[in-house]
């Protein structure tokens, strides 16, 4: 019996986008993830996710973009800031990815948090000699 794939939860698209960004299937895993936001347009988690998938892409500003959807819906989701920052770096604007930082840690102390911090001291330090 062949299961109807158009009538799935947001769980199911999200789940399956995350097994195709592992696989750097990144435009698949779009289309998964756009299936989700269709059923909930303020799905702050699948706007993140959107984020990563572009990023992984190297689509640095569309995924900035989907970050900024996902804080702007839930501004503690400190998941979402965590990644706006490494995103940020990767971008080279390191002020930036130091406050996404600093918010996400101001909600959940985490040690990769706070790990990423500390990374973002040390290439000032380093690019500062």
């Amino acid at each position: 019996m062949t299961e109807n794939i158009q009538n799935k939860d947001r769980d199911f698209w999200l789940e399956q986008s995350c097994f195709l960004c592992q696989c750097d299937r990144y435009a698949e895993a779009i289309s998964y993830i756009d299936r989700a936001i269709a059923l909930s347009s303020n799905d702050n988690q699948a706007w993140n996710y959107r984020g990563n998938a572009l990023s992984g892409m190297k689509r640095y500003g569309e995924a900035l973009a989907a970050y900024e959807k996902a804080v702007a819906i839930a501004p503690r989701y400190h998941q979402a800031w965590f990644n706006r920052g490494l995103l940020l770096v990767e971008m080279g604007a390191y002020s930036n990815a130091l406050e996404s930082f600093k918010r996400a840690m101001a909600i959940h102390l985490d040690p990769r948090y706070l790990h990423a911090s500390e990374g973002i001291w040390l290439k000032n330090q380093l690019f500062a000699c």
